[in-house]
């Protein structure tokens, strides 16, 4: 079979036709050219508005990077022409293997496009032997495309959150949809404002808002502030991952004050080396890290006593029902109240504060659970990474969606490994 035939059957554009196909020796290696023509009597269509016209002459033959072939790189030759159009006037032809204004085809975009998604996009660009600017520019248009094709509809259940992509406090918001059958980056904004959000549901039809039932967040006083006025009628869920995360603060916190004092009295090695003793749960602590911890319980400290009732609490995510969590929690508040640990009291109040938040989580058991906007934030930095970093906020953007956004492709004669 020649390859002209595969060609054929792969790329099947109407009004051109393959010609010649040679192969050529170049600086990065050897290159395999076929050459296009238009079809006899066919005229071409203009790439304004993309009716066919008369044509009114040619321009310079044009090279465009197509999938490579058994290790050498593809270049469809093409002498591009101008259309007399009507309606937009003397413009560039629009030809179906991609946009007149980029280098590579559309197939070719598409192909580093998904490699990108597995590989960095330098690694990408050096396997490929191309730049990365092409890589990045791949990219930008499997994004564009997948937006302009995504369905907005059976959002039943959101994760908000935050994540720092750049030194000196440089936040996005990313909004997730976590229901059960779809799971995907629905919006990145900049920074962590209400105007940050609010750029997340300004575009909403009223329809799809009033679908929401279920939203997951932390505890940010402007995400509380948009989500109350945007979907007051979804069940707001303060996730469980981020209340905890206060708790482990505090008795770090507490662990470092004392620490310091014990230092300074010359017993400063009690506390040393006891962190993630008391920050990891239990059951995932090392053989060796248990048994400090038994002999640390046993001591008089100030750090012990906050690290009892942070695991104390850990009882109320252990009730089914309501208003008994709520009883538990009232009392676990005035007790630590009671504890003279300053930033447990901080804890204590922040809870009694955002008590009926809370108690969603046991309205919402089982339907969202905060572990999956976890798990998105995990692989929204690890994207950052693998990338070795961004420059620019909109480079970034288009890779998160890229990785998470679960967006649209157009469909192929064949799919991409």
């Amino acid at each position: 079979m020649q390859l002209k035939t595969i060609l054929n059957r792969m790329e099947k554009y109407k009004s051109f036709v393959f010609g010649k196909i040679s192969l050529e020796d170049r600086e990065g290696g050897s290159v395999l050219l076929v050459t296009i023509r238009p079809r006899r009597g066919s005229r071409p269509v203009c790439s304004g508005c993309g009716r066919r016209g008369p044509g009114y002459d040619h321009r310079e033959q044009r090279e465009f990077e197509y999938l490579p072939v058994w290790g050498l790189g593809v270049l469809f030759v093409y002498r591009m022409r101008r259309v007399n159009c009507r309606s937009c006037g003397i413009r560039v032809e629009r030809v179906p293997w991609g946009d007149g204004k980029h280098r590579q085809t559309s197939k070719y975009q598409w192909y580093l496009a998904k490699w990108a998604q597995r590989l960095s996009w330098r690694v990408v660009a050096e396997v490929f032997g191309t730049s990365w600017q092409s890589v990045s520019q791949a990219v930008r248009m499997a994004v564009e495309w997948g937006l302009s094709h995504r369905e907005m509809t059976g959002i039943t259940a959101i994760g908000i959150d935050e994540i720092a992509w750049r030194k000196g406090h440089r936040y996005v918001t990313l909004v997730y949809q976590i229901n059960e059958g779809c799971k995907r980056l629905l919006y990145v904004g900049k920074d962590r404002t209400e105007a940050s959000l609010r750029g997340f549901f300004g575009p909403l039809s009223a329809e799809v808002k009033a679908g929401i039932q279920f939203v997951c967040s932390d505890m940010w006083q402007a995400y509380l502030k948009v989500i109350e006025e945007e979907i007051g009628q979804a069940v707001h869920v303060l996730d469980r991952f981020h209340i905890m995360m206060h708790f482990s603060k505090a008795v770090d916190e507490v662990r470092a004050g004392e620490s310091r004092e014990l230092k300074q009295s010359g017993s400063g090695s009690v506390l040393k080396h006891t962190r993630w003793c008391l920050l990891k749960r239990p059951e995932n602590l090392t053989e060796s890290q248990s048994i400090r911890l038994r002999e640390l319980v046993k001591l008089n400290l100030r750090t012990v006593r906050a690290y009892l009732l942070k695991e104390d609490f850990q009882w109320f995510w252990e009730y089914r029902a309501p208003h008994a969590a709520m009883r538990f929690l009232e009392d676990w508040c005035r007790k630590t109240m009671r504890s003279r640990l300053d930033p447990m009291k901080r804890v204590a109040r922040m809870l009694r504060q955002h008590q009926a938040l809370i108690r969603n989580w046991f309205v919402a058991r089982g339907t969202i659970s905060g572990g999956v906007v976890e798990g998105f934030n995990n692989k929204a930095k690890l994207t950052t990474k693998k990338a070795y970093g961004f420059r620019e906020l909109k480079t970034l953007e288009i890779a998160l969606y890229h990785q998470l956004g679960n967006l649209p492709e157009p469909d192929f004669t064949h799919r991409f490994r």
